[in-house]
């Protein structure tokens, strides 16, 4: 079993930074894809970002240019940095390992 914990959400202004960690434990696969996901009230979720083994990365539209997603496989754990956040990325942000396993969230509020 894998499991997932996540640390870094918070309240912060616009035009702010942060930054969201997740590790993950147990039966690490070698080779494996992670990343991360959030959820605004009253919509999908949608995928931010995403890395794997090789570092080759994704991002969503409409984060590019501002987030950056990075890992350190010495200690499984990847990380979002997040700047000029607006409003509009106020949502709670899900890890997530292989697409099937999820973190617990952590909240992420953009607001002055």
């Amino acid at each position: 079993q894998v499991q997932l914990v996540e640390s870094g959400g918070g309240l912060v202004q616009p035009g702010g930074s942060l930054r969201l960690s997740c590790t993950a434990s147990g039966s690490i696969a070698s080779v494996y894809t992670m990343g991360w996901f959030r959820q605004a009230p009253g919509k999908q979720r949608e995928l931010v970002a995403s890395i794997n083994s090789a570092r080759r990365t994704y991002y969503a539209d409409s984060v590019k240019g501002r987030f950056t997603i990075s890992r350190d496989n010495a200690k499984n754990t990847i990380y979002l940095q997040m700047n000029s956040l607006t409003p509009e990325d106020t949502a709670v942000y899900y890890c997530n390992y292989m697409g099937y396993l999820w973190g617990q969230g952590t909240q992420v509020t953009v607001s002055s």
